[in-house]
């Protein structure tokens, strides 16, 4: 997993932490709630992420003021689970949603969250440092046909190419 995670940063420019050109994070954001466990309902699919299902991604601060990401996701064919710990950093200022994530050393790539349930904080839609990358995440493991509509269609209005996103499976009891 590790080589996986690896790769993937190596792929995101290594350091390459801005978000998609004519993409805005959101402003007014508040990390103490976005904080716990998130579902991954939909991604663009990418090496290290293929053939997991059941995916969650969980957010706690950490000592350094940074924030703590445990990535985990089962490997349908090996019938394991895989995780992968890292870091992530504001990249300006803490309201804005947009930091850099790091899963080894030196290399960060960008987490932009584009929109977010303000009221809940139950659904997200999040990017990567460029339009091949986008995740929909949500603190249940589904969310109604109506949100996950809006987050496509939001996501589909700045360009990323939606009718790629594959829907994760997320039916595991242990997870």
């Amino acid at each position: 997993m590790k080589k996986i995670l690896l790769s993937l940063w190596m792929l995101l420019g290594g350091c390459a932490v801005a978000p998609p050109s004519g993409v805005t994070p959101i402003a007014g954001f508040e990390l103490d709630r976005y904080l716990g466990k998130w579902y991954e309902i939909a991604r663009l699919d990418h090496s290290f992420e293929r053939g997991l299902s059941n995916v969650s991604a969980t957010y706690d601060l950490g000592a350094d003021g940074g924030v703590k990401v445990l990535n985990r996701g089962y490997d349908d064919r090996a019938g394991v689970w895989k995780e992968a710990e890292g870091r992530a950093y504001f990249t300006g200022e803490s309201t804005v949603g947009s930091l850099r994530v790091s899963f080894f050393g030196p290399f960060y790539g960008g987490y932009h969250i584009l929109a977010l349930d303000r009221a809940n904080y139950s659904h997200a839609l999040v990017s990567g440092p460029s339009r091949d990358y986008l995740w929909i995440l949500a603190r249940t493991r589904s969310v109604p046909p109506a949100v996950l509509e809006d987050l496509l269609k939001r996501a589909k209005a700045l360009g990323f190419a939606t009718d790629r996103l594959i829907l994760v499976k997320q039916d595991r009891d242990d997870a």
